[in-house]
């Protein structure tokens, strides 16, 4: 069972008391790699149920690098923050954590369908929960929300840095030719260079890495069975840890 983390803060709070929090624990944030070798990596989703009354969250697990399903969790809470954007994490956190609090296998890495410290205080969902859990963590979201790019490269496994305010939060990465890039960011422990490299690793066919594929669609399918499956064929795999 890996232990639910303790809180650093209540999650009942004000949002500017939120917001000066953020800014508060984005110090506390390590950019460099401090992960040791990957044997599970873990995505990590939330949906919400009852016209947003209650916050669903689900992680899978998948062995690495084979990307097989090993475990999933799914916790369903009352949602205790309103929906404000730069804030999500306060409406999400708390579920995922207890999502997490129920695996018997401990994930060596967390993949957040959400934001890292490209952010506007610089502290997304995935900085929250590397920091509250103390798993390396990565944001990998399908959507920009701060600072400019260029234009992504063309090539499968590129990117291009995404930058704000002359600061470089995160990479703009095309994961398959032809579709619309990630944007993926440091969120604990992790530099961003490994960052990408390990989102390559678990990308197969797909825009998105398998573990957002198996975690979104827990998170937003009360009927989705958690069930193992065969990996898909991986493309030009390369030792990732």
């Amino acid at each position: 069972m890996t232990p639910a983390a303790n809180p650093l803060h209540p999650w009942d709070m004000a949002p500017a008391e939120a917001r000066a929090l953020q800014e508060r624990l984005a110090a506390a944030v390590l950019r460099s790699d401090a992960l040791g070798r990957v044997r599970h990596v873990a995505g990590v989703d939330i949906g919400f149920e009852a016209a947003g009354s209650l916050t669903r969250a689900a992680i899978a697990v998948l062995a690495f690098p084979q990307l097989e399903l090993v475990e999933c969790s799914i916790a369903t809470q009352p949602t205790c923050f309103p929906y404000i954007p730069g804030l999500l994490s306060f409406r999400e956190a708390p579920a995922a954590l207890a999502a997490l609090g129920q695996l018997r296998q401990r994930p060596d890495l967390l993949m957040c369908d959400g934001q890292g410290i490209a952010h506007p205080r610089r502290f997304g969902l995935a900085c929250h929960l590397g920091l509250l859990s103390g798993i390396p963590s990565i944001g990998v979201a399908k959507t920009r929300l701060v600072g400019e790019h260029g234009a992504a490269p063309p090539q499968r496994g590129d990117w291009a840095p995404l930058r704000d305010r002359g600061e470089t939060i995160g990479a703009v990465l095309r994961s398959r030719a032809g579709v619309k890039p990630l944007y993926v960011s440091i969120g604990h422990r992790i530099s961003l260079e490994t960052a990408s490299r390990m989102v390559m690793a678990c990308v197969t066919r797909y825009r998105l890495p398998e573990t957002t594929r198996w975690a979104h669609r827990l998170a937003s399918s009360p009927a989705t069975a958690c069930a193992p499956r065969a990996p898909y064929p991986h493309p030009q795999r390369r030792d990732a840890r």
